[in-house]
């Protein structure tokens, strides 16, 4: 099973994620394909830049040749947008390095006075001209714009999560949400190329670091808010953060969006052997703090893997105390490596709960089980347990949280001695039955064999057909079993 994982300790960007992408091999002819077939005046300028001693690399999009907009804002020196619902008019004041100021006159929601700070000279003009883009363009724009469908799905999403941010923040419907710096082309293309990026990568599982939002204050459209910023914040419920490092804003909505998209699992690094590493770098290079994010893309490390490691350091140990003793005897059991999902609940029904836990099996898990326990204040819930192969824990773990109340599921990856099994078929008067045979490695055949257990439903189907109890038709499938294994030749 594929791996990505993020470690977001300085924050999560929209070029920081695309510089990682293509630190860890993400072709930039995709991207700049991708970026070109927007039809926004879009491209990348990709460049290697130090981060506290770290080579990586940065990504600036630039609109009809020159620096988008808003790329003067990202990660995360900016003034963070407002959303509206209706035109009207305000301006914005941009004041410059040599002390010229010009406005803008702009179709928004309301009267607002905006300054933003720019890092070169400029000639004072005064011109007009409206910007940024409604979530209703936007989805239109991505729609129509020949992408992967993986990638156009994720893009929309991310856009889709902005969207209910900013609405619910400022108390408008989804559909009347009007982006400014979030719409822009530098955002859009952002959003856009990571997206197909991330897809193109064949990821099955994502994780990620909890997440650095920085600290301090912030200046919004609307006043001083302290980091992370409200549409920042609305977006990172539910995912752990912490604050560490310079008194800056070190998530960026677009960032949040993105990592939201991807549902990552949380924690400690997944068990994984990393084949592409990639740093995407930040605007800013404070020091003695990598500005980065870095993104490590391998393969899930399987059981036989640690087996054959394990293997290894027993053959040194072996040498090291003078391999004077026979090596130990072969296992007795099979080993394998299953992902066990649980999670607790106290709100469903009886009914819900079978019929979850009847769908995993349908849909490829290994068992299930549902044990009464306690849960705070006394209330009594159901601890649902799902055993799957690793491979297949994303999709029962997509399963649990769409078919049952649950808020939260934990997984952890553990071993486990199996034995080997077979069926044989058994001649009884109620039919033929199947009988699963359980043994140590190379007992199966032997009439020493351990267990052996009638299969249920052939007992039930025949206890039926001739409605007899279903132990007599099990207490027979045995009977059988045992007679014919008496009778083989040793």
């Amino acid at each position: 099973m594929r791996i990505g994982y993020l470690e977001c300790f300085a924050g999560i960007s929209g070029d920081m994620l695309l510089g990682a992408l293509l630190d860890a091999g993400v072709s930039p002819e995709l991207l700049q394909q991708t970026a070109k077939a927007l039809n926004i005046g879009a491209e990348l300028h990709i460049h290697h830049v130090d981060r506290s001693g770290i080579r990586s690399t940065k990504v600036d999009v630039l609109e009809n040749g020159k620096l988008a907009e808003a790329a003067g804002h990202d990660h995360h020196d900016h003034t963070h947008e407002h959303t509206h619902a209706e035109a009207h008019s305000h301006e914005h004041t941009h004041t410059h390095e040599d002390g010229h100021t010009h406005s803008h006159a702009h179709a928004t929601a309301e009267a607002t006075t905006h300054t933003h700070e720019h890092e070169h000279s400029h000639h004072e003009h005064t011109h007009e001209h409206t910007h940024g883009r409604s979530w209703a363009q936007i989805r239109e724009l991505i729609q129509h714009t020949a992408l992967p469908e993986e990638g156009r799905a994720l893009a929309l999403t991310t856009f889709e999560l902005l969207a209910q941010a900013e609405g619910k923040i400022h108390g408008i419907p989804v559909e009347k949400v009007h982006f400014h710096e979030v719409g822009s082309v530098d955002t859009i293309t952002d959003i856009v190329c990571g997206a197909v990026g991330l897809c193109s990568l064949n990821v099955q599982q994502w994780h990620a670091t909890p997440v650095n939002v920085g600290s301090g204050f912030v200046e919004c459209a609307h006043g001083t808010f302290p980091v992370p910023a409200p549409a920042t914040a609305e977006l990172l419920k539910g995912i752990p953060t912490y604050s560490t490092g310079p008194k800056k804003e070190l998530v960026t909505p677009t960032g949040a969006a993105l990592l939201r998209a991807l549902k990552c699992t949380y924690g400690d690094a997944p068990r994984f052997a990393a084949e592409a590493i990639g740093y995407g770098a930040g605007t800013r290079n404070p020091e003695k703090f990598p500005n980065v994010l870095r993104l490590s893309i391998g393969e899930f490390t399987t059981h036989q893997e640690l087996s054959s490691r394990a293997s290894e350091a027993e053959s040194r140990d072996l040498l090291f105390a003078g391999a004077a003793k026979e090596a130990a005897p072969a296992a007795e059991f099979t080993m394998d490596t299953v992902t066990v999902l649980e999670c607790a609940i106290d709100d469903a029904s009886p009914q819900v709960l079978a019929h979850a836990l009847e769908l995993a099996i349908e849909n490829g898990a290994l068992d299930v089980m549902a044990a009464p326990v306690t849960m705070k204040k006394g209330r009594l819930g159901t601890l649902l347990t799902v055993l799957a192969k690793p491979e297949a824990a994303a999709a029962l773990e997509a399963l649990l949280f769409r078919e049952t109340t649950t808020l939260g599921i934990r997984h952890r990856n553990e071993q486990r001695s199996i034995l080997d099994r077979d069926f044989v078929t058994v001649e009884t008067a109620y039919g033929k039955i199947r009988i699963k045979v359980a043994g140590a490695k190379g007992a199966v055949a032997s009439t020493a064999s351990p267990n052996a257990m009638p299969e249920y439903e052939d007992c039930r189907r025949a206890a039926r057909e001739h409605a007899v109890p279903l132990k007599a038709v099990t207490e027979a499938a045995l009977i059988a079993f045992h007679a014919a294994r008496e009778k083989a030749p040793a």
